[in-house]
């Protein structure tokens, strides 16, 4: 049992301590293992290293000098872990108690040397970070409701003038059948049906409160329905009657495109400047906000009525600047 228990701090040791640019000598791990109170020698360490190896642990022997041990490949490469740290760093969804838990469990893949190279500032354009504490538990009970084709039940907060957090529609328990979580513009949002709404709706789960599981069976999923579709239709999760429109776009703007609608998006050319498009929209403030974005350069060709109520938002803008 004592040599196990040394098999494993010595396979602890090695991962906290050690990295291809900080080996370790047998005569350094000997020194250590002995020190915390094991009996052993280089021999006997020897012999850990290679059942270590022969387990499936990569400890990578460098030859070149006097022998130099360290764990070479790892559960993730230490700029697999620099991403992951400045996502969760990033990203406002996460609260920044939370991020700094998951960035210290992160920091547990890399050794001590490289856990220091983890510790950096990044700057971004989103600074705000989320104040819902209890948000990877609305996530994980979303999942399992969606796993197991159940209802949930919830309420749902907006904000006053003052900022002050008010449930919507006086404390009203949603019942609700999720279908499936997208991330969008940093945040996370549920889709499924609302028996409140009639109707196939989205919420955004930072402003879900108190979400209890049920044994309700969920409302089927309509077959209608194309998860990946609706959430390309619908801008920033803001409702409106989907249509299909299409619009003329200078060429300068085909990576906005792209960047909104993906790679496959239909378009055709017009001229040797212009180029048009053909896309699936929810037909809402948020979608004309974004073509009014580009300062006449996309143009809503098609249908009429959409291209219509365009211009009438934008006049009633200009006549409330004025």
């Amino acid at each position: 049992m004592k040599q196990k228990s040394r098999l494993l701090y010595l396979k602890q040791y090695l991962e906290e301590n050690s990295d291809e640019q900080h080996p370790l000598t047998l005569a350094e791990i000997v020194e250590h293992i002995e020190a915390v109170g094991f009996v052993c020698g280089r021999k006997s360490i020897k012999a850990d290293l290679d059942q270590l190896t022969d387990s499936g642990v990569d400890i990578v022997c460098n030859k070149s000098r006097e022998l130099h041990y360290f764990v070479g490949d790892r559960h993730f490469e230490l700029p697999e872990l620099k991403m992951l740290t400045d996502a969760v760093q990033a990203s406002k969804f996460i609260p920044a108690r939370k991020s700094k838990q998951l960035i210290s469990k992160l920091a547990a893949f890399a050794s001590k040397h490289q856990a220091i190279e983890l510790k950096r500032t990044l700057y971004t354009d989103k600074p705000v970070k989320s104040s819902n504490e209890n948000i990877f538990y609305t996530v994980d009970l979303l999942h399992a409701a969606i796993n197991t084709k159940t209802k949930i039940t919830f309420k749902y907060y907006e904000y006053t003038s003052l900022k002050k957090k008010i449930y919507k529609h006086n404390k009203q328990n949603y019942i609700f059948s999720p279908y499936g979580l997208i991330w969008n513009s940093d945040n996370y949002y549920v889709v499924g049906y609302s028996d409140s709404h009639g109707k196939v709706s989205t919420f955004r789960v930072d402003r879900i409160a108190s979400p209890k599981a049920t044994e309700k069976p969920a409302v089927p999923k309509p077959n209608t329905l194309d998860m990946s579709v609706y959430a390309r239709s619908v801008f920033q999760m803001f409702d409106g009657a989907e249509r299909d429109v299409i619009i003329k776009c200078t060429n300068t703007h085909m990576k906005s495109v792209i960047d909104r609608f993906g790679e496959g998006v239909k378009t055709e050319v017009l001229d040797a400047e212009h180029f048009c498009i053909y896309v699936r929209v929810s037909a809402s403030p948020t979608f004309y906000g974004w073509i009014f974005g580009f300062a006449g350069q996309m143009e809503i060709v098609a249908p009429k009525e959409v291209k219509n109520e365009y211009v009438s938002l934008a006049r009633l803008v200009a006549e409330k600047a004025d």
